[in-house]
């Protein structure tokens, strides 16, 4: 069964390594000092565009291996923030993580050169510790709550490339809204920071490492206990303790560590780390799909160690790195799709929470299972359909106007319990949290709840695959409109709704989504491949799943005026 960011062959088989979910062998680990000698010396090559700066939905990612995440970029990127910021009059601190990738901590002493030598009044964990992405969210906002635009705002940098490998970097910025830059931040800080490459980074401001972090503007304090603290604000904390559940945790090597221990200590719970490693190699991992060591919480090769042990927990969970995503191992289920958690967590939240208002909104991205959309119908509360990214969700988080947003990647964040915002970023914790809290109060953890769901609602098959498709076809789907597409039906049943706008916030969503009574495809471009993503989900059966995603690289083909290449099985989720 593959989960939802499982990429399929053409022949709609998964691309399965023969290593996947076994331990990383000695060979597939990492050379740190190589890698953080390639970060300081090696220069990126201007003339190949793949090693200029470049934001994608998280930021700028890359390795130092391959002159795609080296300090010239650091510090190119890092002055351009402390320009937009001024630009923008964001006067307020900079709250700085980083979380255990070989190369976050010689990034953040990078950053912290750049933002010294430019005033920039710096936050970082006290002790050279590590982040979690929705800790900074959070900082930033309870910072800024009651503020206005000229009250000296903050904003952040978190310092991850997510899940990804061992050898690869990111950098991220959150302005001071704490969620996700949208692509106007972002467009702006590419290209300055570019500008300043190719002037061979001589307009950025620098001082010394040693002088920068004795500063005057730059501060180390502690993140931990007053995120933790705040969680009863958001879970129901009380209801987990009283259970008395036998939880455990896998940070995968990840900025979640530190947070376990307090959250056992102050709450009274009996959370068990089941991997207490940090190693920047993650010589721990179990190999992902495609052979690769990647601490994806949400695939069961990742996390197989944890998924072993499901028996010995009421519920267990684990993190990504940064923290920002969620896996979720029952008993019943072993790894939840994270399809199947977001629709469980949505069903429980709008019943459990009753301080919220019946007018907010659900949020979900447009290759997230229609699943949710079921769940939120039944209940008669509003869905806001939006293109992929978290940014997306960040307006309605902030003003309270929706409750929830969810990707299908296994990014989730909610309200507090009085319906005010929590963060604007993904947070893995809450959602590891609302796991036991549901457990506690309902007496059925998540595994069972979604079992509950399907014989209401009938059992959705969802897949996703990749498909060639030329630069130039790509950037002609991420500009189609919807009299593109000529035909009328999908897989035996008429066509309701042929969207390249998403409708919930009639943004472009870079592609296509096509809707039928009992299943959709959606058709995105990679952003950093020559092919495209079609998701797709049938409620009727495998076999209707196969025919849509047939029938939808025909239509995508047709639509771009190009030959077709039909998929074949799709996956259960």
């Amino acid at each position: 069964m593959p989960s939802t960011l499982e990429t399929q062959s053409l022949t709609g088989e998964p691309n399965i390594s023969p290593l996947a979910g076994k331990p990383a062998p000695k060979e597939l680990l990492l050379d740190v000092a190589r890698l953080e000698k390639e970060y300081f010396e090696r220069r990126p090559d201007l003339d190949d565009p793949n090693q200029l700066v470049s934001f994608g939905t998280s930021g700028h990612r890359g390795s130092p291996l391959r002159g795609t995440f080296n300090e010239a970029h650091i510090l190119a990127i890092t002055q351009a923030i402390c320009e937009y910021r001024h630009q923008q009059g964001t006067d307020g601190p900079l709250y700085m993580g980083k979380d255990t990738h070989a190369v976050s901590e010689p990034a953040q002493r990078t950053a912290l050169e750049v933002l010294a030598a430019n005033n920039v009044e710096t936050i970082i964990q006290q002790d050279d510790g590590i982040t979690p992405t929705p800790v900074i969210s959070r900082a930033i906002l309870v910072y800024n709550r009651g503020r206005k635009q000229t009250d000296h705002l903050a904003d952040g940098i978190v310092i991850t490339p997510s899940h990804n490998p061992p050898e690869d970097g990111g950098f991220k910025y959150n302005p001071p809204d704490g969620g996700p830059a949208d692509t106007d931040v972002t467009r702006w800080v590419e290209n300055r920071a570019n500008e300043l490459l190719r002037a061979g980074n001589a307009g950025v401001k620098r001082i010394p490492f040693a002088k920068a972090i004795r500063s005057a503007t730059t501060h180390q304090e502690d993140f931990v206990l007053p995120y933790v603290r705040d969680l009863k604000n958001v879970v129901d904390m009380d209801a987990i303790r009283g259970a008395h559940l036998k939880l455990g945790v896998d940070p995968l090597g990840g900025a979640s560590l530190p947070y376990w221990e307090p959250i056992n200590s102050i709450y009274g719970l009996d959370i068990v780390v089941t991997n207490p490693i940090v190693d920047p190699t993650f010589s721990f991992m179990t190999v992902d799909h495609d052979g690769k060591i990647r601490m994806d919480c949400s695939s069961p090769y990742a996390m197989a160690r944890l998924v072993a042990l499901k028996d010995q927990y009421q519920v267990a969970f684990g993190n990504d790195t940064d923290a920002d995503r969620h896996g979720i191992v029952t008993p019943v289920a072993g790894l939840m799709n994270p399809n199947h958690y977001l629709a469980v967590a949505i069903r429980y939240l709008l019943k459990h929470r009753p301080q919220w208002s019946n007018t907010v909104a659900v949020g979900k991205t447009l290759v997230s299972s229609s699943m949710i959309d079921r769940v939120v119908k039944k209940l008669g509360r509003k869905l806001r359909e939006v293109p992929v990214g978290f940014k997306w969700f960040v307006p309605g988080l902030v003003d309270g106007s929706y409750c929830f947003g969810g990707e299908e990647s296994a990014g989730a964040s909610f309200l507090r319990l009085d319906g005010t915002v929590w963060t604007t970023d993904k947070d893995g914790p809450i959602m590891d949290l609302l796991a036991a809290e549901i457990t506690a109060r309902t007496g059925k953890n998540p595994g069972e709840h979604y079992r509950e769901l399907t014989a209401e609602f009938g059992i959705p098959y969802y897949t996703r695959i990749d498909a060639p498709a030329t630069p130039e076809q790509k950037a002609k789907l991420a500009k189609l409109t919807p009299d593109a597409v000529k035909e009328s039906d999908l897989a035996g049943e008429p066509i309701t709704a042929k969207l390249t706008k998403a409708p919930g916030n009639d943004a472009p969503i870079g592609g296509l989504k096509v809707v039928a009574e009992s299943g959709w495809f959606a058709a995105r471009p990679s952003g950093t491949e020559n092919i495209y993503k079609i998701y797709a989900e049938s409620f009727k059966s495998q076999t209707h799943l196969n025919a849509i995603l047939s029938e939808a690289q025909e239509m995508v083909n047709n639509a771009l005026g190009s030959s077709a290449v039909v998929p074949g099985q799709g996956g259960r989720t």
